[in-house]
């Protein structure tokens, strides 16, 4: 949100349904879909600019399939994609699939930490790998999944991307 913020692109920062103290609830990422897509209905009313999905985790696996087929969003950044099942204690794991993201030809950028426990580096690499171009892996060293003392990095990484890739017309 910083990184993006940066730039003074406006940011909807959102929790998904059933999340904090949002309604609804949560949905296994089929709803959360939909959530992602009228967030984009609502940035497109509100600032009619090109927009830019940044999604972490969860909010990844599930905003890039909105983003990577809304005409509107210009470029995708996935952050601490979980390419392995996940599991919170207290339910089966959740198994993302990205094989959408072979027809995504917009810029995309993912980053993730090299000690990712969703996001092992090999699996990344074969997900990005299978990916048309325009793309972009930045593995993080020393990170976890949640960047923790490594926030700095994550920030710089999206700004040098957005910069080279989104701004380059502007300059």
């Amino acid at each position: 949100m910083k990184a993006l913020n940066s730039f003074g692109f406006p940011v909807l920062r959102f929790n998904f349904r059933g999340t904090g103290l949002s309604q609804g609830e949560h949905d296994y990422g089929k709803g959360e879909v939909e959530d992602v897509r009228i967030a984009l209905e609502w940035l497109d009313a509100e600032f009619q600019l090109p927009i830019i999905f940044a999604g972490f985790s969860f909010g990844a696996a599930v905003g890039l399939r909105a983003a990577c087929s809304d005409a509107r969003v210009k470029a995708v950044i996935g952050v601490g994609v979980p390419a392995i099942p996940v599991a919170a204690d207290s339910e089966a794991p959740r198994t993302y699939t990205f094989e959408f993201l072979g027809d995504c030809t917009k810029p995309k950028l993912f980053v993730s930490g090299a000690r990712d426990q969703f996001g092992p580096r090999a699996r990344l690499e074969a997900l990005v790998a299978a990916v048309p171009e325009p793309k972009k892996l930045v593995v993080i060293e020393g990170a976890d999944h949640f960047f923790e003392g490594r926030l700095r990095e994550l920030r710089e990484a999206i700004e040098s991307w957005v910069r080279r890739e989104i701004v380059k017309d502007k300059e």
